[in-house]
């Protein structure tokens, strides 16, 4: 059952208003009895029922939930009071306190045994009735046994629908708390999933930016550096060469220094940096066209506000996206889609030589670009075949 049933703080509130409810009609009656008239030629002893109905109120306070010798032991005492209030003190409604057993009953037992515990509540409102016909003196002699078992055949089979009807609906509540718990765990594990492909995406990307600096920058420093000592050597001897050499030289600076700057706008925690997402990307799309010559096409159509974070994968898949059509795809355009209907509609395609996925081995940067998706409630698919160039689309839920 539900772990924080034992000290009955469970979201399950208006059930507990109920039982206190259906207690305090039960009080009112014995404290306000023989002045509204509803004592009754029972043998009464108020003080006993109030007593009863003390310990009966204070125990619902902490249900047991675990152990089964207490669950016993606990309803068992339940009906050692009712029966005490009812037999002994004459206490009146009595019916009202085993409804609220029976509600009780539902949080502590499943199955037959809840059955079983409420047909028993029945059984002994039935008994208790009996016991107390034996003092009816109301109703004339020749008549008693026709009318009382009308009467006693009314109140308990009014009380065994009560049962029913109320152990299904209190069924019917409890199954749809635990569905909204269990819902409620799941979504937990899947912002927690979301967080650590986000993570794993964000380690695994610096290390390929690692892997990228020392590559591309770390060589082209290293030829620099080379082409910078033979321009040393040659100066004096072969000035032409020499320049030659610094030429090169000052080319390759160039170009490590681009790819650092590459470099440090990925490592960006926040990539906007306080740019609204179509200047963020035209800034990107204009300096992919600058150091690769490609030409882009760029259409964006944003009317709706994007959360923040959908905005970063949006920027990041582009980014990835245009980092792999400038080293790998050999393409002379590239046109890139924004659209907002009911969702968020990204497109990139470009017209390079594609690949075939299933044969992709350095497909990190694609898995990046599916796992921001995916970790936004997003999703990608990429249409691509040998020489029909490649098409990303990306879609994502704005609500």
């Amino acid at each position: 059952m539900i772990h924080l049933i034992q000290n009955r703080k469970y979201p399950l509130r208006f059930l507990l208003y109920f039982e206190w409810i259906l207690l305090a009609i039960v009080i009112f009656s014995e404290l306000f009895a023989s002045q509204l008239n509803l004592t009754s030629r029972l043998p009464r002893i108020p003080l006993l029922n109030l007593f009863c109905l003390l310990i009966f109120t204070i125990i619902g306070w902490k249900i047991p939930s675990q152990n089964r010798i207490n669950k016993v032991i606990y309803t068992g005492f339940e009906f050692i009071l009712i029966v005490c209030a009812a037999m002994v003190g004459g206490i009146l409604l009595v019916p009202l306190l085993y409804i609220i057993l029976i509600v009780r009953n539902c949080f502590i037992f499943t199955g037959t045994t809840r059955s079983s515990i409420s047909v028993f509540a029945v059984l002994f409102a039935l008994v208790t009735q009996l016991h107390r016909a034996k003092y009816v003196n109301m109703i004339q002699p020749l008549a008693i046994n026709q009318q009382l078992g009308v009467i006693l055949f009314a109140s308990v089979l009014i009380l065994g629908i009560s049962t029913v009807f109320m152990q299904m609906a209190v069924d019917a509540i409890i199954q749809e708390f635990e569905s909204r718990q269990k819902l409620a765990v799941a979504n937990a594990q899947l912002r927690e999933y979301a967080l650590r492909i986000e993570e794993l995406a964000t380690i695994q990307e610096r290390n390929r930016i690692a892997r990228d600096i020392h590559d591309s920058v770390g060589h082209a420093l290293t030829v620099s550096n080379l082409h910078l000592e033979a321009a040393l050597k040659l100066w004096q001897t072969d000035p032409k060469e020499a320049t030659e050499f610094l030429i090169e030289a000052k080319q390759l600076g160039s170009n490590a220094l681009q790819e650092v700057r590459q470099s440090i706008t990925a490592l960006r925690v926040d990539p906007l940096v306080g740019l609204s997402l179509s200047d963020a990307i035209a800034n990107l799309v204009e300096e992919f066209k600058r150091s690769s010559g490609v030409v882009t096409i760029l259409e964006i159509n944003l009317q709706l506000p994007i959360k923040n974070e959908i905005k970063v994968a949006i920027y990041r898949i582009i980014q990835e996206s245009l980092t792999n059509i400038c080293k790998h795809a050999s393409a002379t355009e590239v046109i890139i889609i924004i659209q907002v209907k009911t969702n968020l509609t990204l497109i990139i395609q470009d017209n390079g030589k594609g690949f075939q996925i299933n044969q992709n081995t350095t497909g990190f940067g694609l898995q990046s670009m599916c796992d921001r998706a995916l970790a936004v409630g997003g999703n990608l698919n990429i249409e691509t075949s040998i020489n029909g160039g490649c098409k990303i689309i990306a879609n994502f839920l704005l609500n």
